[in-house]
C-alpha cells in the first residue's frame, strides 16, 4: 500500500519482480507501474495509502486489458495496528473476515448519551449495539477460510524478524494478563482485521471497534487488525468477480503488526501513538517478507498439484449481499444470534 511495504519485495533472490515494468493506466500517480517477473507467474504492484487509493488502483488493475486475472491469488500483504490481545509488535495475521468498522454515526464522547459505552453508532441505527439498519454492501467480506489455513502454514515455515527495539516495547504489555499475547514473541496468527481511514488509538477506541467487528458479523469474527484498505481492495475485486473477471476464493490478506491499538497499564494513549510510534515498524516491514515469500513460492512451486484449480471454499465467501451466491453468516438475516 505504500512505499516500505512495497520495496521488500524488489531485489530478493527468490524472484525477480522487476523483469517487466508494465504502466497501467488508473495506478496511482506515485505507483504507476505493475511489476513482474519475466515470465509472468508473479506480479506485484503498490496501490497507494488509504480507502479511495486502494479501490482505484484495484479497479484500474480489474478492468485492465493488460492482465488475464481468472485464475489469480492476490496476496493483500501489508502492515498494520494489533491489538495486545491477539498478538505482538511483528506478529502476522491472516483474516477470515474483513470490517468496515468506519461505516458509523460519530458523536463526540462529550455529547453522546451517558448510557452508550461509545459515541459510534452503526449507519441508521439508533444505538451502538444495534445492527446497521443502512447496508452500504461493505461492510463486511469474508475470505475463503480453507486457502487461509493453506496460507498459514506456509506462513509458519519461516523464521520471523524480532528486535531490541520491540522487545523493550512489548514487555509494558507484560503485567496485564489479557494483553499476554502482546508481550510475546511474534507468532503467526489467524484474526480478523477491521478497515477505516481513521487510523485510531487507545483502549476506548479500540474496545468501541472491537464491539464493532463483533456485532458486524454476528459475533464470528475475532478483531485483531487494524488498517486503511483491505475492505476497498476486497469491494474492487469482489466487484471484479461478479463481472467474471477474478475469483473472489482466491484472496489472501495478511497483516504484520507494526503498533498496539491500545496503552499499557500506566500509559496514556497519546503516549502509545507518539512516544513510541516506530517500535514495531521496521519489524513489521521484514516480516512482510519473511512470512510472505513462502506464500508467493508455495503457491507458484504446487500450482499444478494444489492451486491451479484453486482451492475449494468449506465456508461462505464474499459480500453481505450474496453477490457471488450463497448465503452469508452474518448480516441481517443472523442478526438474532447476537
Amino acid at each position: 500500500m505504500f512505499t516500505a511495504e512495497g520495496s521488500g519485495w524488489y531485489g530478493i533472490p527468490e524472484f525477480n519482480l522487476l523483469d517487466q515494468n508494465i504502466t497501467i493506466p488508473g495506478f496511482s500517480p506515485l505507483f504507476p507501474q505493475a511489476h513482474c517477473t519475466l515470465d509472468g507467474s508473479i506480479c506485484h504492484l503498490v496501490t497507494g495509502e488509504g480507502e479511495i487509493n486502494a479501490a482505484s488502483t484495484m479497479t484500474a488493475l480489474v478492468y485492465s486489458p493488460v492482465f488475464n486475472l481468472t485464475q489469480t491469488y492476490f496476496f493483500v500483504a501489508g502492515i498494520g495496528g494489533i491489538s495486545p490481545k491477539r498478538g505482538t509488535l511483528g506478529s502476522v495475521t491472516f483474516p477470515r473476515f474483513a470490517v468496515h468498522v468506519g461505516l458509523q454515526y460519530e458523536f463526540d464522547a462529550r455529547e453522546k448519551p451517558d448510557e452508550w459505552p461509545t459515541g459510534y453508532v452503526p449507519q441508521g441505527s439508533f444505538a451502538p449495539n444495534q445492527y446497521p439498519q443502512t447496508l452500504y454492501g461493505t461492510e463486511v467480506y469474508e475470505l475463503n477460510d480453507a486457502l487461509r489455513q493453506a496460507t498459514i502454514q506456509m506462513a509458519q515455515t519461516a523464521t520471523l524478524n524480532d528486535n531490541t527495539l520491540a522487545q523493550e516495547y512489548r514487555a509494558n504489555y507484560a503485567s496485564n494478563p489479557a494483553f499476554a499475547p502482546g508481550a510475546a514473541p511474534p507468532s503467526v496468527v489467524a484474526c480478523d482485521t477491521a478497515t477505516s481511514d481513521t487510523f485510531w488509538t487507545g483502549t476506548l477506541l479500540a474496545e468501541a471497534f472491537e464491539n464493532t467487528t463483533s456485532l458486524f458479523t454476528n459475533g464470528s469474527a475475532t478483531y485483531c487488525t487494524t488498517q486503511q484498505e483491505d475492505n476497498a481492495t476486497l469491494g474492487a475485486l469482489l466487484r471484479g468477480a461478479v463481472s467474471g473477471l477474478v475469483d473472489f476464493s482466491r484472496i489472501i490478506i495478511m497483516r504484520t503488526a507494526s503498533n498496539f491499538d491500545r496503552q499499557h497499564d500506566g500509559q496514556t494513549a497519546v503516549a502509545n501513538r507518539f512516544a513510541q510510534p516506530m517500535a514495531g515498524f521496521a519489524l513489521s516491514v521484514q516480516n512482510i517478507q519473511a512470512a510472505g515469500i513462502p506464500v508467493v513460492t508455495g503457491i507458484v512451486s504446487e500450482w499444478d498439484a494444489t492451486f491451479q484449480d484453486g482451492v475449494q471454499p468449506t465456508n461462505y465467501v464474499g459480500d453481505i449481499y450474496a453477490s457471488l451466491g450463497g448465503t452469508p453468516d452474518f448480516g441481517p438475516a443472523s442478526a438474532s444470534a447476537i
